[in-house]
């Protein structure tokens, strides 16, 4: 209250007009405030499925994602070279037969192998890929596996056929063959052909087996020619998948053309 010049008094009120203009502002602040946490309450869980699919598509043997098939190119690196082979039938068959017609996984093993980043994780490679395919028959039809020994005098076409029926397992999905040369003459054109080293360990009774090699997969498109060379570093069967769907793309538009 204040008293005016005549001696009454004046009502003044209280409320100054800063705060007036202020209130509204801060409502709408809090409203706000509370209409965000509501949409973020809502989108959350689809957050969390995304993170989580996202997290679930990375094996965790690995530590990055495949690419996309089809979002990039594999250039030619060579064409593959042919050879004479004995299959598990012990039937004769060229190393071409089994490297045109369809994409190829061509791995260069020997049954005796017991170092876990050689053969053994080579042919387990295969058998994911052989799994993989059972669920899809465009791998199904479109991709072949070719277990190559470079130790015919040990790998006989009978020892080959009882490694193939531990390892492939049930007979549907991709074609998966297993092989080895001829002659030893054979065998050293092809291992020349293929850069593929194999040298006898020192110790013949070495735990991890009598020869020693690099790990090299060759993927062959139906062509015949060599697309991509994994080593132990890079053979992922993931990545392996995604190469031949992209050669089956790559296919697929030059059919178009």
């Amino acid at each position: 209250m204040l008293r005016s010049p005549g001696g009454g008094t004046t009502s003044v009120s209280s409320k100054m007009p800063g705060r007036d203009r202020a209130r509204p502002f801060n409502c709408f602040v809090h409203n706000f405030d509370r209409l965000f946490i509501a949409v973020f309450t809502l989108f959350l869980p689809l957050l969390a499925a995304i993170s989580f699919a996202a997290e679930s598509s990375r094996d965790s043997d690995y530590d990055y994602d495949p690419p996309a098939a089809g979002s990039y190119s594999l250039p030619v690196i060579k064409p593959a070279a042919d050879g004479a082979l004995l299959d598990s039938n012990n039937k004769s068959v060229s190393l071409r037969d089994l490297t045109r017609g369809r994409i190829t996984v061509l791995s260069f093993i020997y049954t005796r192998c017991a170092a876990p980043k050689a053969c053994p994780y080579a042919t387990g490679v295969l058998s994911q890929l052989r799994d993989l395919s059972l669920d899809d028959k465009t791998l199904a039809k479109s991709m072949r596996l070719v277990s190559l020994s470079f130790d015919p005098e040990h790998d006989t076409p009978q020892r080959l056929a009882t490694y193939s029926e531990n390892v492939r397992g049930q007979e549907s999905g991709c074609e998966w063959r297993f092989a080895t040369a001829k002659s030893r003459a054979e065998l050293e054109m092809i291992l020349a052909a293929y850069d593929q080293a194999v040298d006898k360990r020192t110790n013949p009774a070495d735990s991890q087996g009598p020869l020693y090699h690099t790990l090299r997969v060759f993927l062959i498109d139906r062509e015949g020619r060599i697309r991509n060379i994994y080593s132990s570093g890079t053979l992922d069967p993931r990545l392996v998948v995604a190469d031949v769907k992209t050669l089956l793309l790559e296919n697929a538009r030059v059919s178009k053309q």
